[in-house]
């Protein structure tokens, strides 16, 4: 099966003081296919954050390539790396991030308003809330919301665009158990419908045997999970 996202012999360190610098990810490799789901899991301070912003041209990696469908995307200047980002990558992570003075609908939205896409995207935004369970709130404001309902919409505002790859950081951090597990398996079955690719960081240890693929960062490297 064709990769969608390749990562070959990624390295990143941080400076710290007088400590100097501290190895977090070292060479790193694997591949994901469009439509296949990837847990990544590990102690807390193994580099998982950090490989997802990489993954998510947010940061830059020290060496290493990062391709989306062969290309090297990695390596593209700032403004071309953003609006990458912005057209075929989706986002949600364990903060919710949603701005308080628009309705849960309107934050779903944001990302086609940015481009002017909002009625275009109307009916796509009230699906995804309906397939989560939060149609009914479409109106309501994120302060009256509760901290699950509030991770579902952002969910939901992650998958707008239809992403080539979905990126989720601890996503049913704000969710219990039972409801996480429902949730993310209706996430899981919308990416596959759709041919998104999903990267899950995740401490659960449940959700992450659900996915296709299961990995560990240990030591600053990614090993097949055990």
């Amino acid at each position: 099966m064709t990769a969608l996202l390749e990562v070959r012999g990624l390295a990143k360190s941080y400076r710290e003081g007088r400590a100097g610098a501290k190895a977090v990810l070292d060479n790193v490799d694997f591949a994901l296919p469009a439509g296949a789901v990837m847990s990544l899991t590990g102690p807390s301070g193994s580099g998982k954050s950090t490989l997802l912003h990489l993954v998510g041209l947010v940061d830059r990696p020290d060496a290493g390539e990062i391709r989306y469908a062969g290309e090297n995307v990695g390596a593209w200047k700032r403004a071309a790396r953003e609006d990458f980002r912005a057209a075929k990558l989706g986002f949600a992570f364990q903060r919710h991030l949603l701005l308080n003075e628009f309705t849960l609908l309107e934050n779903v939205l944001l990302p086609a308003a940015r481009r002017g896409e909002t009625r275009a995207l109307d009916a796509r935004a009230r699906g995804l809330l309906e397939r989560l369970g939060i149609a009914d709130l479409a109106a309501a404001y994120p302060p009256t919301l509760s901290g699950g309902e509030a991770q579902r919409a952002a969910l939901c505002r992650a998958l707008l665009n239809r992403p080539a790859l979905l990126l989720l950081d601890e996503p049913t951090g704000n969710l219990d158990p039972g409801l996480g597990r429902k949730v993310m398996e209706e996430l899981f079955a919308l990416a596959r419908d759709e041919g998104s690719a999903v990267l899950l960081v995740t401490h659960n240890l449940e959700l992450a045997a659900a996915a296709d693929l299961r990995c560990e960062l240990r030591s600053h490297r990614l090993l097949p999970a055990l």
